[in-house]
């Protein structure tokens, strides 16, 4: 009979050892599909950026790698609080033909457009003064070749030469070339692959417990009636390997499901599509056979006691002390960390970053059984109850064993932390934005084009029939000294009546009153400054008579900005920048967007609620990923300490028999396993919130050097976690009562 035979035969008689199996395959399963999952996000979002790229919204400086074909432009528009992705094209005469990317039926003329679905939906249930007239008649519709997700409003809007923007570009073709994966979701892919699957494994490690005694004293008295160390691995190993495999295989099988899942999840401003969680074969089959690998040289690994002394598993053998210097590898891991994160940005060694973070989470492994030890040995010196006494031998001579049932929740609690170190921190750089009040729309252009859009502007809200009217504000500086060594500040050029009703500011009408200003946080010495159109550029005094007034500025971001009044200009100077701005309403915001969208002909139009979009729009997303992230390590981890505390009555099964039989009540053997469970997870949760706590700070410490903002909520995942392993240590009492239950002769 060979080993697979066996296994399959333990695996038909022994019901413990059959459910020991099954909850390994599954726990094999859930690792396999999670680290499938996770591994996919990147090439996911490589595959919708690549169907974008035609878009060019997020491409700068295109260079013409051919004859030129078209005048290109990509800029980004709004409706309602949804991003619209405008592309202006204007083809060349007799330049021949243009290839059209993927999932764009045919190329709009001049006053045409070609819209998304989701956009054209858009077009047909509003006004045309509220969105319609900014891009033209609709002759086509966008494929889902060429939409980042099923859901992106897009507009690709035919022009003319001659009225396309000055910043056009000249091109040979659409963009093309090879999408980037987005870097903030790869970072977190690469991360919840460390947070996920060692509580995942832990799981399988805890499954695989369930039946550790009983199978340890079956391998040894194996081994004592003859067979070789290498039988008896290799029953371990065929053992193992069954139930792996299939677990490997049901992870395979539940991924396309975890798929389906996911591409309901947003991100960025939309959803996916299926057939964006593509990974490439060879990376499949490496992860599917990795986990079950990993497995099974654990279960090999962990025979070394049977396969040297059998004859101490089957009759007991006196453990070792843990040695304090496990209690090195949490610095170690640490000083690794931090100096990978210090020397980050100089070297670009984000791999170095997450190998900090591997370390880290690894040390808990070697840190946590000791700290379960001190735990014990202080139940045993202090408290004399029955309850705590039991609890507190079984940490002290078997901490490896007690803090398994914590190890999940341990790492969940650190992933907690460390998210909700970040997250608060991040909602705290959110803002900024242009000087103008939120309600206020503007335009960039220059000198040139202003006037032309300022006036087809307000012929266009005439005849929309709105009182608004767009203004053009002009933008210099205030400089001090000889280039190329200048210093100053930026300032707008307008009235004191329009920066009162167009800025954030704070002026009010009586600020207005006296003649030509400089409004500034400060009061400006003005005969030091003088006025320029750029830094470099020639400078020319303030007109004589103007006056510097300090105001209170309501926003520090308006520090290095001040306000010029046109008066103070010196005669014939003329801002070579200028912003086009018109103020409006709740309910007319859009037809005044609509207003200035024409003669802008595709300069984006913008709003300080815009300016906040795409921020608002990453928090969503970390919010939603940490929510989900800490969800299912959650889950992971109370169902690794419940297999685990079901496996250690099973382990002790013997004991606890032996404890009732002499008259222990069932309440009080419950009592000390909860006291094992609950204080160890305490005190190792307390400080996995404290690492978690510093890993988010060197994380932070990448980005912006600025102080992190500590929320009270950092101990909602201590609380939690102890909340979380009470739960799972519950099991102890079905469990000892199906012992007391069962003859304890079976043993």
């Amino acid at each position: 009979m060979n080993s697979l035979q066996i296994a399959l035969r333990v695996l038909k008689v022994d019901r413990r050892t059959r459910t020991s199996a099954i909850l390994t395959a599954i726990g094999v399963a859930v690792a396999t599909g999670l680290v499938l999952l996770l591994a996919t996000l990147p090439f996911a979002t490589q595959n919708r950026e690549q169907r974008a790229l035609w878009q060019g919204e997020h491409h700068v400086g295109f260079q013409l790698d051919g004859p030129q074909k078209l005048l290109f432009n990509s800029a980004s528009d709004y409706f309602d609080g949804q991003q619209i992705v405008r592309v202006d094209i204007a083809p060349v005469a007799g330049a021949g033909p243009i290839a059209l990317p993927p999932g764009v039926p045919q190329l709009p003329g001049p006053g045409e457009t070609v819209v998304s679905p989701a956009l054209g939906r858009l077009l047909q249930a509003n006004p045309a003064a509220q969105l319609g007239d900014r891009f033209g008649k609709p002759v086509g519709a966008l494929g889902e070749g060429a939409l980042r997700f099923p859901e992106q409003l897009v507009a690709l809007v035919g022009h003319t030469p001659d009225a396309m923007p000055e910043n056009a570009y000249p091109l040979a073709d659409f963009p093309s070339g090879k999408a980037s994966p987005d870097p903030l979701l790869m970072l977190l892919s690469w991360v919840g692959i460390i947070v996920l699957l060692v509580p995942s494994l832990v799981l399988v490690a805890s499954s695989a417990r369930l039946t550790a005694a009983r199978r340890e004293r079956r391998l040894a008295a194996i081994r004592l009636a003859g067979a070789t160390p290498g039988q008896v691995t290799n029953m371990v190993a065929a053992e193992t390997t069954l139930s792996a495999g299939i677990g490997a295989l049901l992870g395979l099988l539940i991924s396309p499901a975890l798929h389906g899942l996911a591409s309901f999840v947003p991100w960025a401003g939309g959803t996916w599509l299926a057939s964006d969680f593509a990974l490439p074969v060879g990376l499949t089959v490496f992860i599917a056979l990795a986990i079950p690998v990993l497995v099974v040289l654990a279960g090999i690994l962990g025979l070394r006691r049977v396969l040297k002394n059998p004859l101490f598993a089957t009759g007991g053998h006196s453990k070792k002390p843990l040695h304090w210097w496990r209690l090195l590898a949490l610095p170690a891991a640490g000083v690794f960390f931090l100096v990978a994160v210090t020397t980050a940005k100089e070297y670009g060694g984000i791999g170095m970053v997450m190998a900090g973070l591997f370390f880290l989470v690894g040390s808990a492994a070697i840190v946590g059984p000791w700290v379960t030890s001190a735990v014990g040995g202080t139940f045993v010196r202090i408290w004399r109850r029955p309850s705590a006494l039991l609890a507190g031998r079984r940490l002290r001579d078997d901490p490896k064993g007690a803090y398994r049932a914590s190890a999940g929740i341990v790492l969940a609690v650190f992933a907690g932390s460390m998210a909700l170190t970040l997250l608060p921190t991040f909602e705290s750089m959110a803002g900024g934005g242009r000087s103008f009040a939120d309600s206020v729309l503007y335009v960039d252009t220059d000198g040139r084009h202003a006037r032309t859009i300022v006036d087809q502007a307000n012929a266009s809200l005439q005849k929309y029939g709105q009182p608004e009217k767009a203004v053009a504000v002009g933008e210099v500086y205030l400089v001090k000294g000889q280039a190329p060594n200048r210093y100053g500040h930026r300032a707008l050029v307008m009235t004191c009546a329009d920066a009162v009703k167009l800025t954030r500011f704070g002026l009010k009408p009586e600020n207005c009153t006296g003649g030509p200003a400089v409004f500034g946080d400060s009061a400006l010495d003005l005969a030091q400054y003088k006025i320029a159109d750029n830094w470099e550029g020639p400078a020319s005094a303030v007109k004589s008579g103007t006056r510097a007034e300090a105001v209170h500025v309501p926003d520090p971001d308006l520090s290095s900005t001040s306000i010029i009044d046109p008066a103070a200009l010196p005669d014939g100077f003329t801002p070579k920048y200028v912003t086009v701005v018109a103020p409006t309403t709740d309910a007319n915001r859009e037809i005044v967007r609509t207003a200035l969208a024409a003669p802008a002909a595709g300069e984006e139009i913008g709003s300080r609620d815009q300016y906040l979009f795409n921020q608002q729009t990453e928090l969503g997303d970390l919010r939603r990923v940490t929510v989900i992230g800490l969800i299912a390590a959650g889950i992971l981890a109370g169902c690794s300490a419940a297999v685990a505390t079901a496996g250690s009555v099973m382990d002790r099964r013997r004991t606890f028999g032996a404890l009732m039989a002499a008259g222990t009540p069932v309440r009080v053997l419950a009592r000390a396993l909860r006291m094992e469970a609950a204080l160890p997870a305490l005190v190792a949760t307390i400080g996995a919130g404290i690492v978690g706590v510093l890993v988010g700070v060197g994380l932070y410490s990448m980005v912006d050097e600025r102080g992190i903002v500590l929320s009270p909520w950092l101990l909602a995942p201590v609380v939690l976690g102890v909340g979380v392993a009470l739960l799972g240590a519950s099991v102890c009492t079905p469990a000892l009562k199906r012992v007391q239950a069962e003859p304890l002769a079976e043993e």
